[in-house]
């Protein structure tokens, strides 16, 4: 893939233009010293408290992330830095465990990849999310994956062992069923196909598994929606959700560069379209609205959506009680005496 700018850093007092071509840059690694694994959301259009992320940035560079602003906040930049300069938190599976002893924490749920893919090519040396599953299995403590990468599977002896004590569900994001095009807007994360191969082991081995189509980008997939919700069906998946496109901040200009040279001939319907769903404008932050959009095309797709989902046979993602299964080891054996 093409290596491209990084849009001005607003958390920097001075920022570099390049005269030539920008070089291809190889990937690099940082030691994230953060001593407070769980981030706190705060959010209320969200379905979670807590998340879990054992990478800042993401390799697998997605041309929309929404992640790719909050890189940043650690002096790198929004675009290329994103996905090439990785900051790895080795201390995740001992903070989850320190997390996990003390008296306040009551068993909530967890969502792995909040914010970037605990399950980035990284993951198959480090294993970082492996660790930490392993923990929350020990402490019995729920589980939330949501991810593009396959490599979950290495990891379905943890999740069928949560499954069994705790609580565990799967959502994958797939939102092309083009394996061209996601190539292009997705460059270095598992094929569409691929990801439904692995949806369907999970299934197959008994784990709960989802289907995430965001996000919805107007004007490129989401006539897409009808063959994704019918091939999560087939793979096994039982929910279905999907959100709108969000291009807020330095996101736009990566996703519109990047867009503008994938696909030259559809960039200026792809922008019209967002405006039209946007009230005229390319972005909403406020609650509630950020994840849909406005007018008489979103309600298409929106009822597109509602119809193949219902159509395929899946259920809407909605809030599901959390059972009380956190369990701190040998607390068992300590009550007898």
């Amino acid at each position: 893939m093409r290596t491209v700018m990084n849009p001005p850093n607003p958390f920097e007092s001075q920022h570099r233009d390049l005269l030539e071509p920008a070089p291809h840059v190889p990937l690099q690694m940082f030691e994230d010293a953060t001593r407070d694994i769980l981030s706190r959301n705060d959010s209320p259009d969200l379905p979670f408290r807590w998340s879990l992320n054992p990478y800042r940035g993401c390799f697998h560079a997605c041309v929309y992330c929404y992640a790719r602003r909050t890189h940043e906040y650690w002096g790198f930049g929004a675009g290329t830095d994103f996905e090439s300069k990785i900051m790895v938190k080795r201390e995740a599976p001992a903070l989850l465990s320190r997390m996990f002893e003390k008296p306040t924490w009551k068993g909530e749920l967890i969502l792995f990849s909040g914010n970037t893919d605990c399950y980035q090519p990284l993951e198959a040396s480090l294993a970082l999310t492996r660790s930490c599953l392993a923990v929350c299995a020990e402490y019995r403590n729920p589980v939330g994956i949501i991810t593009k990468g396959v490599l979950v599977l290495r990891d379905v002896d943890i999740l069928c062992r949560l499954q069994e004590e705790a609580s565990v569900r799967v959502y994958f994001s797939i939102p092309f069923s083009d394996d061209e095009v996601a190539r292009k807007v997705e460059p270095h994360a598992p094929s569409s196909r691929k990801r439904f191969e692995a949806m369907a082991t999970l299934a197959n081995a008994g784990i709960p598994t989802g289907i995430s189509l965001s996000p919805i980008i107007p004007g490129l997939n989401d006539e897409d929606v009808p063959n994704l919700l019918a091939r999560a069906k087939q793979a096994g998946a039982v929910e279905a959700v999907a959100t709108l496109l969000r291009l807020s901040g330095p996101v736009e200009p990566v996703f519109v560069e990047r867009m503008t040279a994938a696909f030259p001939d559809r960039i200026a319907k792809v922008m019209n379209r967002i405006r039209d769903v946007r009230g005229g404008a390319i972005s909403e932050s406020a609650f509630f609205e950020r994840h849909r959009g406005v007018g008489p095309y979103w309600s298409i797709i929106e009822q597109l959506f509602e119809v193949s989902r219902r159509k395929a046979g899946l259920s809407a993602m909605c809030d599901v009680a959390i059972p009380d299964t956190f369990r701190r080891p040998g607390i068992g054996q300590t009550v007898l005496f």
